[in-house]
């Protein structure tokens, strides 16, 4: 049995919700495809798919397998797009989303040597703290914080992880005092990011135990920047990912709180629509985005100011966008 074969007819199955339809879009008879659905669950010894004559439904194991095929099977995609395109000039409009944190921080400066590498591509940066749809939205690139799109026709790709923090600034903590234990934030003016998945509920680790503490906001935001300048201006206690605050963090002007204490890590994720050949104006971003991020190791420099010490949680999309 041909394993590449396996692993496509199961995530077109999962997809479409059907062997026959998935049998029928790869050119095979539905014998064949039961016989490939079997020998990939022996192999893997257990159960992927859950079928009766009027549904079919993933398992648990087959949830988390067909996420990892589908990463898989778009990273094989894009190696062979990528050879394909190499004798043609990468041209056209690239619309690219991102919040606008994302597009000042790591976009916007990127733009001179982009641009100058390849003159042919017109870029379009659309900031908004909202996931477009991207066929409807005609969007190329969406740089997003969650790890997996509901939507089947969307690939998404790593790009980096980042440790959410606390910071105020010196004249805030000064007057106030710096908390040092959730439990004494009850007791500060919290800013807080209006798209976070509960809000007013911070999930902090520290030596392996969690505790989850609830807080009230003096100010909400619906973008990072606006959280940024509040806590500038010493207004309270901003809860961010740190590559929003990390150069205000390096220069001083914000004082990372209770380093020992660890939020959730934020996942930084590339999204783009699944295409059997992908587009060169799209492959050479994506490209020179992971490069720069390999390049310059963010994650490294991220952690270095979060105070990690080693034992960070594993990422996980907590409801914000980047």
């Amino acid at each position: 049995m041909d394993r590449w074969t396996e692993y496509e007819l199961f995530v077109n199955t999962a997809e479409l919700g059907s062997l026959s339809k998935a049998a029928e879009q790869m050119d095979i008879s539905n014998a064949t495809a039961s016989r490939y659905l079997a020998s990939l669950e022996q192999r893997l010894g257990t159960r992927l798919i859950e079928r009766n004559t009027r549904r079919l439904m993933l398992t648990e194991a087959g949830e988390h397998f067909c996420r990892s095929c589908k990463a898989v099977l778009a990273e094989i995609s894009d190696a062979e797009a990528a050879v394909n395109a190499t004798t043609v000039a990468a041209s056209g409009t690239l619309r690219i989303t991102a919040s606008l944190s994302f597009c000042l921080k790591h976009i916007t400066p990127l733009l001179p040597e982009f641009t100058r590498r390849y003159p042919d591509i017109e870029v379009q940066i659309v900031a908004a703290n909202r996931y477009f749809d991207l066929i409807e939205s005609g969007i190329d690139i969406a740089i997003r914080t969650r790890e997996f799109e509901p939507d089947s026709a969307i690939t998404v790709r790593k790009l980096a992880t980042t440790p959410r923090v606390l910071a105020a600034s010196p004249a805030y903590l000064q007057q106030h005092g710096t908390p040092t234990a959730p439990d004494q934030l009850a007791a500060h003016k919290l800013l807080l990011y209006t798209h976070a998945n509960n809000m007013n509920e911070l999930r902090f680790t520290r030596k392996g135990k969690t505790t989850n503490v609830r807080v009230r906001q003096l100010l909400e935001a619906n973008d990072g920047q606006i959280l940024r300048a509040a806590a500038l201006d010493g207004l309270g206690i901003l809860v961010q990912p740190s590559y929003i605050v990390h150069d205000d963090i390096e220069a001083g002007r914000l004082i990372k709180i209770m380093p020992d204490w660890e939020l959730p890590l934020l996942a930084i994720n590339i999204a783009y629509q699944n295409r059997r050949h992908l587009p060169g104006k799209v492959r050479v971003f994506i490209d020179f985005l992971v490069e720069h991020f390999r390049t310059v190791d963010y994650e490294k420099r991220w952690s270095g100011v979060s105070g990690s010490n080693g034992s960070a949680s594993p990422a996980r999309y907590d409801g914000e966008t980047a």
